[in-house]
């Protein structure tokens, strides 16, 4: 019985989505999963020391808030990937959580490895993932190259094959140029193109059929689905 899973388009570890985490967490446990708090910072593994330190502390002051147990698993690279120290820190956690950075760094840094596969094994047996900005892209069939348009795709995670993510939907086009947009935006014709907002997610719980949004702005069905705007607490079957 796979978990809840959630796609948030930005906001990992800020005061403003605490109870949106504490939501997860509390799947987990209710699912008999420990309540410890699981970040995976491997997307932002080839940012300096003191930004990784940021991440760290980061979520260490938001699982304080939680009054719940962290656990920053230094996970920066495909060797760390097989660190099987690591790989017990991940089973039976109620929250495993792949913050931001780059998407396809993450995919290729953990697909077929130990922890990818503690990861998916605890997710499948009731604990929560959750993926924020990166980590939400990854999650999905395929990862678009926006930064090096004439790169092919990069092979996500796969739990969501015909889905593809956009995140910090409501800024993003106004950092990358047109080149980049056309590339996030050009999705194959059977994949269900999605813009989550910064601050705002999509999370579908155990024994839900349809994905709940929650935050402060919106999620933007594109493509593959009607097409539509929702707001927090509406939902949506795909």
């Amino acid at each position: 019985m796979p978990g809840s899973l959630a796609l948030v388009g930005s906001g990992e570890f800020l005061p403003i989505m605490a109870d949106f985490e504490k939501s997860l967490i509390d799947d987990g446990v209710s699912n008999n999963k420990k309540p410890t708090y699981v970040q995976i910072p491997t997307a932002a593994g080839q940012e300096s020391p003191d930004r990784l330190k940021y991440w760290e502390n980061l979520g260490a002051t938001q699982a304080k808030l939680l009054d719940i147990e962290p656990h920053f698993l230094p996970i920066f690279s495909r060797e760390d990937a097989f660190n099987l120290e690591l790989v017990k820190k991940i089973e039976d956690s109620a929250l495993m959580y792949m913050s931001g950075g780059d998407p396809h760094y993450l995919a290729n840094t953990l697909r077929d490895t130990p922890v990818w596969q503690a990861i998916k094994n605890n997710w499948q047996s009731g604990a929560s993932l959750a993926g924020c900005s990166a980590g939400a892209m990854a999650m999905c069939g395929e990862i678009p190259n926006f930064r090096f348009t004439k790169r092919p795709p990069t092979e996500g995670f796969n739990l969501l094959p015909n889905l593809r993510v956009i995140p910090h939907f409501d800024k993003f086009f106004k950092w990358i140029p047109d080149s980049a947009a056309k590339v996030l935006l050009s999705a194959p014709e059977n994949t269900i193109l999605v813009g989550i907002d910064e601050l705002t997610a999509l999370v579908k719980r155990t024994d839900e059929e349809h994905w709940l949004v929650h935050g402060e702005a919106q999620v933007h069905i594109l493509q593959g689905a009607p097409k539509q705007t929702l707001l927090h607490s509406e939902t949506i079957s795909f």
